[in-house]
């Protein structure tokens, strides 16, 4: 695994701010952000996903919160992998859990 950094929370203090990396390896992003707080938690449940799935969030995971000027760091997909909605050098589309 290699990690390339992206991108840091703008005017952000010394410690504890959002922080983007992509590891080059996989094109997976690693996030560091805030947790999301129980209410934005409980909204995401009841706004869902996709049908079938269910909303609870598994002890290995979390929800979290990232500010929107962060989206600026996260990479755009190109070319025809952009198309099939393909992101990952793995060749998973990241949103059916294959």
């Amino acid at each position: 695994m290699a990690l390339k950094f992206l991108g840091i929370w703008p005017n952000t203090p010394d410690d504890g701010s959002p922080t983007i990396w992509l590891d080059d390896t996989t094109g997976d992003l690693i996030i560091q952000s805030w947790k999301a707080d129980e209410a934005t938690i409980r909204e995401a449940q009841e706004v869902g996903s996709v049908p079938g799935h269910s909303t609870d969030v598994p002890p290995h995971e979390t929800v979290i919160r990232l500010p929107a000027n962060m989206l600026q760091f996260i990479p755009r997909p190109a070319g025809p992998e952009a198309a099939r909605g393909f992101d990952r050098k793995d060749g998973n589309s990241g949103n059916s859990g294959t």
